[in-house]
């Protein structure tokens, strides 16, 4: 059976904002579900800024995620932009996907989203992630404390590994489940929402923050400057090959000597990890050229977040 084989009775299709802290695994679902990479991931919180759209397509629905920032007390004006941007997606969507850290009891920060969305009139769904760090022996009582945490809501409740795909599939079937009867919104082929040069900047930002953590951690902005074809003119090497200029922007001297490195070692890290993932995505050979720039305090300018793409309400 093909897609257009079925009518739009038949077919269902939604919008679905997964929520949670920062670094409970949000991104990491995302890939999982659609089984190839297309959100960034690493080990340090708030690694997701935009409202990334995510379409995962088959015979019987179309779930388009919506991957949203970690909410989390902001503390510039960029924390405060990703934290409403969030909470946009709450409304705009037809079910929620609310995922906590499973491998921890639950915290203020997950009473805070779970005050949040409490009352939603929209369908919610729960998934405890990170199942997979637990200890048989803890399951029992790690249950007891969620249920007792989402008392009164009679949400259903999945335990997870985005990691490992524990639960993903009966997730999905959950969310399939939720979604309203609706055509096709996007193409079969289509499984994200932006351009590949968002993509390409998200995934060089990504091993920014996976090669240098703590010394560097969200003061880092990435632009695409230039994406061209180069054609090698050597008759031994009639190679094409894709070419990328990017800069990647932080607010410190300092901070800028940490990304370079001692001979630019860091910096060539960073440069050939980022074109492995780009090569990748763009199933094509990648020049990529890097270069470090210093734009102090820009997560506190509105007219540099609007340049970098963090726009306001």
């Amino acid at each position: 059976m093909s897609l257009g084989d079925l009518s739009q009775e038949d077919f269902k299709s939604g919008f679905i904002a997964l929520i949670g802290r920062p670094n409970v695994g949000k991104s990491t679902f995302i890939n999982k579900f659609i089984g190839e990479k297309i959100a960034i991931t690493s080990p340090i919180a708030q690694t997701t800024r935009n409202r990334l759209k995510v379409i995962l397509t088959n015979e019987k629905s179309q779930i388009i995620f919506v991957d949203t920032p970690g909410i989390h007390k902001p503390h510039h004006l960029l924390g405060e932009r990703l934290v409403q941007s969030a909470k946009r997606s709450i409304g705009d969507v037809d079910a929620v996907l609310v995922i906590f850290e499973a491998s921890h009891s639950p915290g203020r920060g997950d009473a805070f989203i779970l005050n949040l969305i409490r009352n939603l009139k929209i369908p919610v769904i729960v998934a405890l992630n990170k199942w997979d760090l637990l200890a048989l022996s803890q399951f029992k009582e790690r249950k007891k404390e969620y249920f007792e945490f989402l008392e009164g809501t009679n949400w259903p409740v999945f335990c997870c590994s985005a990691l490992t795909g524990q639960g993903c599939n009966e997730l999905i079937s959950e969310i399939e489940e939720t979604l309203p009867f609706g055509p096709q919104l996007y193409p079969s082929d289509m499984n994200c929402d932006h351009p590949e040069k968002f993509l390409i900047a998200e995934f060089i930002r990504e091993q920014v923050l996976i090669n240098t953590r703590e010394e560097v951690p969200h003061s880092v902005a990435v632009s695409i400057d230039k994406i061209e074809d180069i054609t090698s003119k050597k008759k031994s090497e009639q190679k094409s090959r894709t070419g990328i200029l990017a800069t990647i922007c932080v607010e410190k001297k300092s901070q800028k000597g940490i990304l370079i490195g001692k001979g630019g070692s860091m910096l060539k890290k960073i440069g050939q990890e980022s074109r492995m993932q780009i090569q990748t995505l763009i199933n094509g050979n990648v020049y990529l050229e890097l270069f470090v720039k210093v734009v102090p305090d820009w997560r506190s300018k509105s007219s540099r977040l609007n340049e970098f793409g963090y726009e306001g309400s």
